[in-house]
């Protein structure tokens, strides 16, 4: 063999070498789209790492609002999804954009406002009969208006009394997450619908304390799935596997049960793994 020829088969295979590496490199990222509250409540910085260590992927966290989340998933433009917007996720799987759905955990909404609450509205069991009170009051609340699964929740229990509230003066629409809304409220003294564990988490910064609580609909519930690896080419099927399987596996699911204890002296989340939605609401 010539020299030329030895020198362009020696080039090529250093081509094919490092295509080869950047393609195991790339790999290695996961993007994980998912709700502002697993990030805000801290939950996410004791997990993320966890899984790192373990598996070697090396995760990019988009935390928006679940609907954001939802749509990135549609697009194929994440890998794995950790949201809590049931009956919008059931659509993504039908649709064919998800597998492998499964329930990780749960904790709830409460309504929350000034300890003066000037709609009256303190120890009510039931979220709807007090967002009627505050509506008729005229009192401020403040919504997140962002699509996420607490925006969802708070315009699904709207829809119960088959009113809108869009548009009122009392009403206003922040538009953001759950810790920046949640900064609003305190700013106004207003009411608020927000899931426990992102309140529990700010509990010491607000002057807002929790009015409504308990009642059924105020259920929040979390499920981790995978972005379809078969339906959307470029999406790191293995990763979104792996995300998965990590989320509800014995250990994770141990930390979830203890995540918060120390610090606000209740879990800011509940473990479901192996569990069905009708178990939570039976």
């Amino acid at each position: 063999m010539s020299r030329r020829f030895m020198s362009i088969l020696a080039a090529s295979l250093l081509i094919v070498l490092c295509v080869g590496v950047t393609a195991v490199g790339a790999t290695k990222e996961l993007i994980l789209a998912t709700t502002t509250s697993t990030r805000d409540t801290g939950l996410l910085d004791v997990l993320l790492p966890i899984f790192q260590d373990q598996t070697g992927y090396n995760v990019k966290t988009i935390a928006v609002g679940t609907g954001a989340a939802l749509a990135l998933g549609s697009k194929g433009e994440a890998d794995v999804l950790l949201c809590h917007a049931p009956a919008s996720e059931i659509e993504l799987v039908e649709a064919g954009d998800v597998i492998n759905r499964q329930l990780v955990m749960h904790n709830d909404y409460v309504i929350i406002g000034s300890a003066k609450d000037p709609a009256g509205v303190k120890g009510f069991t039931s979220a709807s009969e007090a967002l009627r009170k505050i509506a008729s009051s005229g009192a401020v609340f403040v919504s997140r208006a962002d699509d996420s699964g607490t925006h969802k929740k708070e315009k699904a229990i709207w829809s119960k009394l088959d009113y809108q509230p869009s548009g009122q003066a009392w009403y206003l629409e922040a538009g953001t997450g759950m810790a920046n809304t949640l900064n609003i409220a305190n700013e106004k003294l207003a009411y608020c619908l927000t899931d426990r564990g992102t309140y529990l988490s700010m509990k010491d910064r607000l002057d807002l304390p929790i009015l409504v609580e308990g009642d059924a609909i105020l259920l929040n519930i979390y499920h981790v799935m995978q972005v379809n690896p078969e339906k959307h080419k470029v999406v790191n099927g293995p990763g979104g596997q792996a995300f998965v399987e990590f989320m509800i596996s014995e250990d994770v699911q141990a930390i979830i049960s203890e995540f918060g204890i120390d610090k606000y002296g209740s879990p800011l989340f509940f473990p479901d793994a192996g569990k069905t939605i009708e178990d939570l609401e039976g």
